[in-house]
């Protein structure tokens, strides 16, 4: 079974110009994405799709896509998220992990929506790589708009790399040790306390409500 996921997912991303055996309708790569119908339609699958649509928002092209309004290339579709092809992809294969419920930012996201994003990627990116003909990937996430994100719904890049492909102009930089002086140091402080439970508090508060809903 997980064999023939992995191959269904692969012909979802091969050249378009690949042949297609005889007798097998060829499978569409243009489709307007709905929600999952992987699961049945129980109680639990029900509540989960009307609190998605309840955080998705009108203005976002991700949420379109979600809701069936935008089409988008389908690699993968669950309960919980679905992966795209970027339509500008940085290499062939390029692809989106996105949650199908609206959060702007990583912070946003709640950590059990992230793990379900996060947990597709190996078996996700297997399938691209294999695709695709190559053996490295980078996983990437722009987190805020100095980093490069363009649309402010949470989503992981998939990039799939090539030896020499030369994408990343700063691979070629010439990488200096770590200094180890007072302004590291102090970076390490700063950066403990906040991740002490006295200085984030509201980290704190979110995971004490998710034990409290669970």
């Amino acid at each position: 079974m997980e064999a023939r996921r992995l191959a269904i997912l692969s012909s979802h991303i091969c050249p378009l110009g690949s042949s297609q055996p005889r007798g097998r309708t060829p499978i569409p790569l243009f489709s307007t994405l709905s929600f999952s119908d992987c699961a049945s339609d129980s109680d639990e699958t029900k509540r989960l799709r009307d609190s998605q649509k309840k955080v998705q928002q009108n203005d976002c092209v991700f949420c379109k896509i979600v809701c069936g309004e935008s089409p988008a290339l389908k690699l993968y579709e669950d309960d919980a998220c679905l992966c795209i092809l970027d339509t500008s992809p940085l290499s062939h294969g390029h692809s989106l992990i996105i949650p199908k419920s609206h959060f702007c930012s990583l912070k946003a996201t709640p950590p059990h929506v992230i793990a379900a994003m996060c947990s597709k990627v190996p078996f996700i990116s297997s399938a691209i790589m294999k695709a695709t003909g190559c053996d490295s990937f980078n996983l990437l996430v722009n987190n805020g708009a100095e980093a490069g994100q363009v649309i402010f719904h949470t989503h992981i890049h998939i990039i799939p790399r090539k030896a020499r492909d030369c994408l990343w102009p700063s691979e070629s930089l010439r990488r200096h040790p770590l200094k180890l002086d007072q302004n590291t140091f102090k970076l390490v402080n700063c950066v403990q306390e906040e991740l002490s439970p006295a200085g984030n508090t509201e980290d704190v508060n979110d995971r004490g409500s998710t034990l409290a809903k669970n």
